[in-house]
């Protein structure tokens, strides 16, 4: 094994920048006379435009020039697109609403843009802004999901009638429906997935400028692909050629799926720097950030489970309606839909299931993408139920879980919901966890917390999720005379540790040291073509191109070796960064080849190859956490927490473990703290800053016990499974499960997200 090589625990080598303040942001690039915009935003969730005085804010100090809807109408800017639909039952598409960059005739949720200003200093743009002058209508608005189509409810959309955008299904209604006339036993639950709010550290913000020498126009981006930008800026917005757009991303401060998209800010930008022929920089505060980035989740489910005598599972029926907010981001319907709906199955042989999916339009900020996309959703609730299951059969939730996992004997497992699982061992990771977290004293545990005033309570959850399969990545490889390799790959890091993991594959594959080795991401130009960010695709797909590509220079430079050593090409063995004679001891290092090779052009090698996954990764793992209530104030505290995964091959452990990490602080925050609060009536935005949306912090957590068992996935060259996601996948349904056990005196089925103090104390209150 390498010593930077796969598998080792090689610390991050970008922190090094990152720390001592030498990454590059987007707020940290300026370009010579650029200017800056602000935007004029709806303070009203529902209103009729009237009219838009611009006058006096134009005549003020440093401001360059106000444009609406109408202006990029005039100049031929189309409308930002819903880039993956969903059918409806009988095969009709979805309702797809225009949305331009700036708000026509009406505003639809608060925040929404209506103008942008474009002055000389950011200060002067956002006196402009407070200066124009908006008359509204206002209207009724509707912003709960469960009541959008209610009857009577106010219509965001004339052609979304009831506010129903798709009425989509998966699974067999039929075979369902005589599954459940069998069962013995019918577990119910409704449940809520709450909306919350990204909250990147980095908020977004943009650069438009045009390219002197060409007239191109030029955005830096803080984003999770850049050639998902420019598509969608050159053939939806401008309709040019591809080339005529380059886009730019340097570091990033999180995305978790948010910064996928293409937003307003970004076209308006663009345009104001073609008009005016000089650059125009945007960058959000947080309070604009609560309302103008898309938000995640936001899903109320009623699901049932049949099991039989025996408490196996016979079939599932699911019933959601997502809320899509006002209107379509780029992959809204996908994510509500084919994105985690095959994961409603869970880890468990379940013969039969049927889903529908409702997806609804409401007056809030539109809903897209967040950690693990669709996947978190299914996991909670599967796993939720299994546990509501468990409390009506008097099981324990490992022994119910037990009865029905998928067996490894079964794999590759085609599921109900259309997911074929190559691999997994979901009994051993229950069954590790269970040890680790000492599962079997807990109630000697319970027993003196009780005398301290406290409810103890533990839940687990098992869970597995769908991804890294799907497009294709390409992984360009360049050696230098010296040796030295440069990646050229269309992956975006947002703090994942790329810069590392990739080193690493490269160390194992062409046992070149781990200094001598540079990553070019996050540019349009330098990059041919990229899948980005999203899926935890990056490792899995990107390194299995980074192997493919590595093969290639190594079959190249076997072809110089041999003309060095004066050998058939066929002799030549390559082994940890040596080109040898089979049998001999005549060597030529790879940086001895290198410099052979670019004697004549100054490159040694430069190769590139594609990797197209024939199907997704499965990670999955069982997360166990034990908790206390206080009795008397409803705090929670979290006490323990033990989480074995199965990522297949590991590239990093460290790096690996902190992706668990985060994923689990994310989770968390979902689960007790992160409540994104719409006012009923007006659909004013509550929680629009962290005065009144709860992060997690560092003291909301305990030590963090991690173990792996190591299942090699089949789907890919290199064996792992992604990995970024996870954490936020297990940790919901682990909180809320240990929660509604230490309520279990008070009988308690379910509590929904996210679970307050507040709440904890008037739920008990009502129970006494």
């Amino acid at each position: 094994m390498q010593k930077f090589g796969i598998g080792q625990p090689a610390t991050r080598i970008e922190d090094n920048r990152f720390l001592s303040g030498k990454g590059s942001y987007v707020e940290d690039i300026n370009i010579k006379g650029q200017t800056y915009a602000a935007f004029v935003r709806s303070p009203h969730a529902h209103a009729t435009i009237s009219s838009i005085n611009i006058s006096e804010a134009n005549s003020l100090p440093g401001v360059l020039g106000i444009f609406t809807v109408e202006d990029l109408k005039a100049d031929g800017i189309g409308n930002l697109p819903c880039a993956a639909p969903a059918m409806n039952k009988d095969g009709t598409p979805c309702v797809m609403p225009p949305r331009p960059a700036l708000a026509e005739g009406r505003v639809r949720h608060v925040g929404d843009a209506v103008a942008v200003v474009v002055a000389e200093t950011r200060e002067q743009a956002l006196d402009a802004a407070e200066q124009v002058w908006v008359e509204y209508e206002l209207l009724a608005a509707v912003v709960e999901t469960d009541k959008a189509m209610n009857a009577g409810s106010n219509l965001v959309w004339k052609e979304a009638q009831e506010n129903q955008c798709f009425d989509w299904e998966a699974g067999e209604a039929e075979a369902t429906e005589q599954a459940f006339s069998a069962a013995k036993h019918i577990a119910e639950l409704d449940l809520i997935n709450n909306r919350v709010v990204p909250t990147s550290m980095e908020t977004r913000g943009a650069i438009a400028s045009i390219e002197t020498e060409t007239g191109r126009l030029t955005l830096h981006v803080s984003c999770q692909g850049v050639h998902v930008m420019r598509r969608l800026l050159a053939t939806q917005i401008f309709n040019v050629a591809e080339e005529e757009i380059h886009v730019i991303c340097n570091d990033v401060g999180g995305g978790f799926g948010m910064k996928i998209f293409l937003f307003p800010e970004y076209v308006c930008t663009l345009y104001a720097a073609r008009k005016f022929g000089r650059a125009v920089k945007w960058i959000s505060d947080r309070n604009e950030a609560f309302v103008s980035d898309s938000h995640g989740r936001d899903h109320v489910t009623r699901m049932q489970l049949a099991l039989d005598q025996n408490a196996k599972i016979l079939g599932l029926k699911v019933n959601t309606v997502a809320n899509l907010g006002a209107y379509l981001s780029n992959f809204a319907p996908f994510v509500a839909t084919a994105a985690g709906v095959p994961m409603l199955v869970g880890c468990y042989a379940i013969p039969t299931a049927y889903v529908e999916i409702q997806g609804v339009f409401t007056n809030t900020t539109p809903v897209d993408a967040y950690r693990g996309a669709g996947r978190p959703e299914a996991i909670y609730a599967i796993e939720r139920l299994l546990d509501a299951a468990a409390f009506d059969l008097g099981l324990s939730p490992a022994e119910i879980r037990r009865r029905n996992f998928i067996t490894p004997e079964a794999m590759p497992y085609s599921t109900a919901l259309g997911a074929t699982y190559d691999s997994g061992e979901f009994q051993n990771n229950l069954e590790d966890a269970l040890e680790m977290s000492d599962w079997n004293n807990f109630d000697s545990r319970r027993t003196s917390a009780k005398t301290r005033g406290k409810l103890l309570g533990i839940g687990l959850a098992s869970y597995i999720e769908k991804c890294a399969g799907g497009s294709p990545e390409q992984a360009r490889l360049e050696v230098s005379a010296e040796g030295h390799v440069t990646l050229y790959i269309g992956t975006l890091s947002n703090g994942q540790g790329h810069e590392t993991a990739f080193r690493q594959i490269l160390c194992e594959c062409l046992g070149v040291a781990f200094e001598n080795v540079s990553i070019v991401q996050g540019d349009s130009d330098l990059i041919e073509t990229g899948g980005g960010t999203m899926g935890s695709r990056s490792v899995p797909v990107g390194g299995s191109a980074i192997g493919a590509a590595s093969k290639k220079i190594i079959d190249k430079a076997k072809e110089t070796a041999a003309e060095l050593m004066e050998s058939a090409v066929s002799d030549i063995e390559f082994d940890g960064g040596e080109f040898r004679i089979v049998g001999t001891d005549r060597v030529q290092s790879f940086n001895e080849v290198a410099k052979a090779a670019a004697a004549d052009s100054g490159v040694a090698f430069d190769e590139k190859e594609t990797f197209t996954p024939d199907e997704a990764t499965y990670p999955n793992g069982t997360h166990i956490c034990e908790l206390e209530i206080d009795e008397a104030t409803g705090e929670i505290e979290l006490v323990d927490y033990s989480v074995v995964d199965d990522f297949g091959k590991v590239i990093n452990p460290l790096l690996l473990e902190g992706q668990v990490h985060g994923g689990i602080a994310q989770g968390l925050g979902q689960a007790l703290l992160e409540s994104c609060e719409y006012e009923k009536e007006s659909g004013q935005l509550l929680s629009a800053s962290f005065m009144d949306y709860t992060m997690p912090r560092a003291d909301d957590f305990p030590p963090i016990r991690f173990n792996r068992n190591e299942v090699p996935c089949t789907t890919n060259p290199l064996g792992i499974k992604g990995a970024g996601e996870a954490g936020a996948i297990g940790a919901p349904p682990a909180i809320i499960n240990a929660i509604v056990n230490a309520l279990s005196d008070y009988g308690v089925r379910h509590v929904d997200m996210p679970v307050t103090p507040n709440k904890l104390w008037g739920l008990m209150q009502s129970r006494n």
